[in-house]
């Protein structure tokens, strides 16, 4: 055997790879494919903008727009919702808001409702914990532009507006609850230059609220206002007098549209919200994690090239007879090795549903990588995911059935039972109960019985039968965790699958190094059991993981809600879950591969 060059090929493989999925993964980031075909508008044309949920980073649970006493449409309609939009909370539905393309308004009245004390305290509630409205139009979600400060002529983008504001009248300490009642819409649209037509390429919102003055008695909605009036050119251009929220107040819900040209094109036009400022902070993630991996390469190498082939070279030389009675390291307990380990059904089952992660992780990222999961596709990525989830139980079965065969086990029907229900029964069952808690909220995150009977006939109808057919990882994701726990739980979004994809790779190369070293000292100093070890080796970096949810939820949230508390604990207890299951089977598969290659290598008596 050329050991030389197998020890080489072992030092080497881990970093050749990543280096090329490393410079695949850097070109993607800038490619994205739309999630919907563009749409022409002639002017005149008719838009309809659509209502989303109401959401707040401080409570977590969005409620549906008509929640709150809104001007609704003559017939609420909901929009068709694929099962990533039901698990989100998204409820999408018709409004009152028509505009025709680029035909400006001003001042347009929807209507005027009387509040009572529910419905106020309903608003003040809402106000205080700092929900916001959503709205959609040809696919592009409603966002309030911001000028920053810190740099010159730089806007940021707010998702959705304010449903109001607190504040206190001149010369008093109380807390007022203010409405907003007047928007003031901008669309931004891309004209072609050789038809009349045009592509909406932008929707943008200033809020405003507004006491609406009018004479006389109010009729119906054509009455003219003396605080907004489009004859006498009297615009809304601040919010200097109020709507009140009080029991027995009248609030009148006015809107203006402005249309403004772009030079920004239609395959270009969610860049805006895509765009990530923090660019440098990703490369500096991506830049560490590497020196975490070229550290264990460096230790790797360093055992593979010389302490291991030095080992090998040893054992495989004519030995006396008292040479071989007296011979120490790892050579000594290959009798024991590959004895099966304790609660080796348990082992067997996680490896087979850690397989399902890997594989369920790694298209999802590919297509992610190469922009097939836009976020214009909204829900598309959770979607995309659960029903890989589901079919990637084709693998799960069949790697715990042949790991439990090794084991020279005989009852393989119960290991592909036990993995296709052990992880779905438990995060099944977390689910329910926060599901219920959310129920109990009346949110529309709370996942409706139809949905739940959907999820349970792809984990029964599909997964089943398909089943029958560290610190140091952590240390090379956690700044890229950050940006993933601010895209979900302070709702922004997440885009950068490119960066993503790469520290991806490193955590991969990371877990199976940092397996393989410590595996390799174990059974230096004679110690056999290395089965358990090398899964919870990389596994333990879900501590961290968990821990480090925990930290965020401290210094990051303003959550003040004990549901909401639980909720995000909850959520992020399965995704620890999830993501121990994930490392453990990587370094499980590197420590089984490395150690039955070296063993492999050396002659046996």
């Amino acid at each position: 055997m050329a050991r030389g060059s197998l020890a080489l090929k072992l030092g080497v493989s881990f970093t050749s790879s990543s280096l090329l999925l490393l410079l695949l993964a850097y070109h993607s980031c800038s490619f994205y494919l739309p999630g919907v075909a563009p749409q022409d508008f002639s002017t005149g044309a008719e838009l309809k903008v659509k209502v989303n949920k109401l959401t707040s980073t401080k409570t977590q649970l969005p409620y549906s727009y008509y929640s709150l006493p809104y001007c609704p449409p003559e017939h609420i309609v909901d929009s068709a919702e694929n099962l990533g939009e039901v698990l989100r909370g998204d409820r999408i539905e018709n409004s009152p808001y028509v505009f025709q393309m680029r035909e400006p308004l001003q001042c347009k009245v929807l209507c005027r409702i009387t509040l009572n004390a529910k419905t106020a305290k309903e608003f003040k509630e809402k106000i205080d914990d700092d929900y916001r409205v959503n709205m959609i139009l040809d696919n592009l979600p409603l966002v309030v532009p911001f000028r920053r400060s810190d740099q010159e002529n730089a806007v940021v983008y707010q998702h959705g507006f304010h449903v109001g504001l607190k504040g206190q009248y001149a010369g008093s300490e109380d807390l007022k609850h203010f409405i907003h009642n007047h928007l003031t819409f901008t669309v931004k649209f891309h004209k072609d230059s050789q038809l009349d037509l045009a592509r909406i390429v932008g929707f943008e919102v200033k809020p405003f609220s507004v006491k609406h003055q009018y004479d006389g008695e109010w009729k119906n909605e054509n009455m003219r206002l003396t605080t907004c009036d489009p004859h006498a050119r009297r615009a809304v251009t601040s919010s200097d007098s109020p709507q009140l929220i009080e029991d027995k107040k009248d609030v009148i819900f006015t809107y203006d549209v402005a249309f403004e040209e772009s030079d920004v094109k239609w395959a270009s036009r969610w860049d805006t919200y895509l765009l990530m400022a923090d660019d440098q902070i990703h490369w500096f993630s991506v830049v560490n994690s590497l020196m975490i991996v070229l550290f264990l390469s460096g230790m790797v190498a360093m055992i593979m090239l010389r302490t291991l082939y030095r080992d090998i070279s040893k054992y495989n030389q004519l030995q006396t007879q008292e040479e071989a009675q007296e011979e120490t390291g790892w050579k000594l307990v290959h009798g024991d090795v590959f004895r099966p380990p304790t609660n080796s059904d348990l082992l067997c089952v996680y490896v087979g549903t850690g397989v399902q992660f890997f594989g369920m992780i790694l298209v999802t990222m590919i297509f992610a990588a190469l922009g097939f999961l836009s976020p214009s596709n909204r829900g598309g990525l959770m979607t995309a995911m659960l029903f890989l989830w589901v079919f990637m139980g084709l693998f799960a079965g069949y790697a715990s059935a042949c790991l439990y065969k090794m084991f020279k086990g005989t009852q393989w029907e119960k290991i592909t039972l036990k993995t296709a229900f052990m992880f779905p029964s438990i995060v099944f069952a977390i689910f329910f109960v926060l599901n219920a808690l959310i129920w109990g909220e009346k949110s529309s995150g709370a996942v409706p019985f139809g949905t739940m009977f959907a999820l349970v006939f792809l984990w029964f109808g599909i997964s089943v039968p398909l089943v029958f057919t560290g610190v140091l990882p952590f240390g090379a994701v956690f700044i890229e965790l950050f940006f993933i726990l601010t895209s979900i739980w302070l709702h922004q979004f997440y885009y950068i699958f490119g960066f993503l994809f790469i520290v991806f790779i490193i955590l991969i190369v990371t877990c199976a190094e940092i397996t393989i070293v410590l595996c390799y000292f174990q059974l230096c100093s004679e110690d056999y059991l290395w089965w358990w070890r090398s899964y919870l080796t990389s596994g333990s970096s879900a501590l961290y993981l968990f821990l480090y949810a925990a930290f965020y939820f401290f210094t990051k949230l303003d959550i003040t809600k004990p549901v909401s508390g639980v909720l995000y604990f909850g959520y992020m207890l399965i995704a620890s879950y999830a993501f121990f299951v994930l490392t453990g089977t990587i370094g499980f598969y590197a420590c089984f591969w490395f150690t039955r290659l070296i063993y492999s290598s050396v002659k046996i008596d």
